[in-house]
């Protein structure tokens, strides 16, 4: 089981001082992060993709292109990468190039986002959105699959003898993960392809996550990617943690109150009640992470957003170590106790070169 975390890129205000970080210290602030998941044992470091504030990472090749450079295991992944306003030419070509310069460690989130203006923005029409989810995505998997792609769609210009440069490392595209947290037809898409889903359940309650999972398992068997424990299901999170749990509720109070998504709204105590955000000691956090399977089953993947709301970068590098040395360790012990031997492992450059390509072109470890 991998475990990382996720950034959204916010540039908030700290609320206990009012002190507003630069967009070019933030930056900096998200890529020590994504080092310092690699050195206390993290598995995955995941970026967003925003391009509005107060967010910053509308660019995550680069970024991600820069992390890669500085490390030797992390895997970098995004945490959505917008399918539905990106050209499926230039997401082919660009993590592609992500994945020579990584060595193979890149996979992606596949999502809509939920800045509703992106769409205008990039000449797009959100009332199309799940449809341009469809038709991009499925081209996209040609033209990492297909050396030569004619093509002809809805919703950009044909294409006609086109090869996407460079071509994927080994022969083998990044896998892929499809990100929802709401809509039925992104879990059906997943399944569908055999690829993994991803259910960002940081403001849902569980029994929504549990039903999302579930129809999504149901439906990767029905395609014949295997039995529904076989699929590939990563779950997001959200923690802080401090020794005692007392000391954990007191300084993240006033960065919850504030926080640009959900600040001013449910209190801490009904929001940490309600969905998976877990606000107290390294045990606290490792008993409602490992609850997580009650509901999901045995997965794949556990993301944790830990740098938003104003927290600090020293506050953040201190999460991570406590993170990285008290919680993570048990979690794999822990989830690796019963876990039946048919369920697979998350999907690698490694296993996927392995295992090759499906006789239909759908990735072998989920076939």
């Amino acid at each position: 089981m991998q475990f990382g975390i996720f950034s959204v890129g916010d540039v908030t205000p700290d609320p206990t001082n009012g002190r507003t970080p630069s967009e070019g210290e933030r930056i900096k602030a998200i890529l020590a992060i994504a080092q310092k998941a690699e050195e206390v044992g993290l598995d995955v470091f995941a970026m967003g993709e925003h391009h509005n504030p107060p967010f910053v990472p509308s660019s995550p090749t680069t970024m991600l292109g820069y992390v890669a450079a500085r490390t030797e295991k992390l895997i970098l992944s995004t945490a959505t990468t917008l399918i539905t306003t990106n050209d499926p030419v230039k997401i082919a070509e660009d993590y592609a190039m992500l994945q020579h310069v990584a060595d193979g460690r890149v996979d992606l989130m596949m999502g809509r986002g939920n800045t509703g203006p992106v769409y205008p923005w990039f000449g797009q029409d959100i009332r199309q959105g799940i449809e341009l989810a469809k038709e991009n995505y499925a081209l996209l998997r040609r033209l990492w699959r297909e050396d030569v792609v004619d093509w002809e769609g809805k919703f950009r210009t044909p294409l006609q003898g086109f090869t996407s440069t460079p071509r994927p490392l080994d022969g083998v595209p990044p896998f892929v993960w499809h990100g929802s947290i709401r809509s039925p037809e992104i879990a059906e898409q997943a399944a569908f392809y055999g690829d993994g889903f991803f259910h960002n359940n940081i403001f849902w309650p569980a029994e929504h996550t549990r039903r999302m999972v579930q129809l999504y398992r149901r439906r990767f068997a029905h395609h014949g990617h295997g039995t529904p424990e076989q699929a590939i299901v990563g779950l997001g999170g959200q923690v802080f943690m401090r020794k005692n749990s007392q000391d954990a509720v007191r300084e993240f109070r006033p960065y919850f109150d504030n926080a640009p998504v959900y600040g001013h709204g449910p209190s801490l105590e009904d929001f940490t009640e309600q969905t998976p955000l877990t606000v107290g000691s390294p045990q606290e956090v490792i008993e409602r992470t490992l609850s997580f399977r009650d509901y999901v089953g045995d997965y794949q993947r556990q993301l944790f957003l830990m740098d938003h709301a104003g927290l600090p970068l020293k506050t953040v590098l201190e999460q991570l170590d406590i993170l990285g040395e008290e919680v993570v360790p048990v979690l794999r012990e822990e989830f690796a106790i019963g876990r039946p031997a048919n369920v697979p492992d998350a999907p690698t450059h490694q296993s996927l070169r392995s295992a090759g390509e499906g006789q239909d072109g759908r990735e072998g470890s989920a076939a």
